[in-house]
């Protein structure tokens, strides 16, 4: 009898995964089949839910399946709520081949472009911190500030005592953070703001296992709006790393912009949305929503993208500049990770004749991801951009101008994660004054730069190499 009592756990086990194996993956392979539109990828999950019998399908849940898509449609009725504040379009005077491009932003984005802004670049996190704590200092009515990593050193105690100050002052104060970014399970910045009476929330924060999935998706926008007539956007966070005066450590370069005028309106429809999502309330009071007035000569347009219906914008819009550029294209970001679709844009306009630059960090903040931006270069050798590997500190700067009258400023990367996973806002701008001060800046970053050779990349000893190529493969979740 022993044995067989024994025995018996074990057969049951058997019994259950010979048959929630095969029900898992035949499951797995119908969802990519209907929802996966990448062949390559489709075919990586279908065989990994096959060959790596239940975890292979774990992995797909957790990684695979993008369910804020259909989360996301309830915000439609939001616009219904904020029609009263839609914003009237115009066109640039600019080249024929960058009006063109602003007819494809209005298409991929359904907006329009909007005249009569001002936005003013703030180099670093002094100069950055100095002008939206000022703001914050001054608020009247109302603030909403987003942000992707929000420390509590000393940098993010300014930030939240001048917030704090604020709402105790009778200011309404709306802060969102994203739940990885901030601290998923020890926030003490978010407990320093709800402690103090502030309403304060982390996106996509859950505890209930089937909602697992939303850890791999993060609201990586930077925002910050005051009385609904300032506004503060970029790829800088909240933490002493970004501030010369403040950090003891490694130093983190980075640019920021403050944003005055009628678009100010679109960073607040992007924030409110975001937290009509997370809190289901609905920021339709006349203060967060201001008449503004013309600030200066920039026409612009917000650009929302994430893991929703606002999916491929940036991919969009980023290869539409390159393919319609004429004269010159400039990049600069912290992680360059672009898939084969954009890579071919880059050589078709290298081909053309369009000069491309290509600014990145020498060393990463995080070390995969620099291997896996090195396996990429690689296939680069036969492309003639120039790549331009800067030395410390680390440069966290994301930009992208076209044809010295076109730019792109917010806070997407180019990778995988910022193009499909991310929530991310950025700017795209129509201004040859604007884009001048950008070009002067990236010249100034490729002055003090080295020129990456592809061809001595491509003959790095094979251990170095194989690590590059496996790095690389991680290229959708990085």
């Amino acid at each position: 009898m022993f044995p067989i009592a024994a025995t018996w756990p074990i057969q049951v086990i058997e019994a259950v995964l010979a048959i929630v194996y095969p029900l898992s993956a035949v499951l797995v392979t119908v969802d990519v089949l209907l929802k996966k539109s990448d062949v390559r990828a489709a075919l990586g999950w279908i065989a990994a839910a096959w060959l790596s019998p239940i975890f292979g399908a774990l992995l797909y849940y957790l990684f695979g399946i993008n369910r804020v898509t259909r989360r996301a449609l309830k915000l439609r009725r939001f616009e219904d709520a904020q029609s009263r504040h839609r914003l009237s379009g115009t066109k640039p005077a600019a080249s024929p081949n960058v009006a063109t491009l602003a007819e494809v932003g209005r298409r991929v984005t359904e907006s329009e472009l909007v005249a009569g802004n001002a936005i003013a670049v703030l180099q670093g996190g002094d100069a950055a911190y100095g002008a939206m704590l000022k703001s914050i200092g001054e608020a009247r009515h109302c603030i909403a500030m987003a942000s992707y990593i929000y420390r509590d050193d000393v940098a993010g105690r300014d930030f939240s005592d001048a917030l704090i100050a604020a709402h105790r002052r009778g200011v309404e104060v709306r802060v969102l953070l994203d739940s990885v970014g901030i601290g998923y399970f020890f926030p003490a910045a978010l407990r320093r703001l709800t402690n103090a009476g502030v309403f304060a929330r982390r996106f996509l924060h859950t505890w209930v296992p089937w909602r697992m999935p939303f850890l791999n998706m993060r609201n990586h926008r930077k925002l910050l709006i005051v009385d609904g007539a300032r506004a503060f956007t970029g790829g800088m966070n909240i933490a002493a790393e970004h501030s010369r005066h403040l950090n003891r450590g490694d130093y983190v370069d980075d640019i920021h912009f403050q944003v005055d005028g009628p678009v100010v309106r679109s960073l607040m429809d992007a924030f409110a949305r975001d937290w009509s999502f997370t809190t289901e309330e609905t920021l339709d009071q006349d203060y967060w929503w201001p008449p503004l007035g013309e600030a200066g000569k920039v026409q612009a347009r917000g650009l929302r993208s994430g893991p929703d219906e606002d999916i491929y914008k940036i991919e969009m819009l980023a290869g539409a500049a390159l393919t319609l550029a004429k004269k010159r294209v400039r990049i600069v970001t912290p992680y360059f990770l672009p898939d084969q679709r954009l890579q071919f844009a880059i050589a078709q306009a290298c081909i053309r004749g369009v000069e491309v630059d290509i600014v990145l960090p020498r060393i990463s903040d995080h070390i995969y991801m620099e291997w896996a931006t090195l396996g990429n270069l690689r296939f680069f050798k036969h492309i003639p951009a120039n790549i331009y590997l800067s030395d410390p500190p680390f440069d966290h700067s994301k930009l992208m101008t076209m044809d010295g009258e076109w730019s792109l400023i917010g806070s997407s990367n180019w990778d995988t994660r910022s193009f499909r996973l991310n929530f991310e806002y950025d700017l795209e701008c129509y201004d040859a004054g604007l884009t001048a001060s950008l070009d002067a800046i990236i010249d100034t970053k490729i002055a003090s730069a080295l020129r990456l050779d592809p061809v001595r990349l491509a003959a790095k000893p094979v251990p170095y190499r194989l690590r590059d190529a496996a790095a690389r493969l991680l290229m959708p979740y990085l």
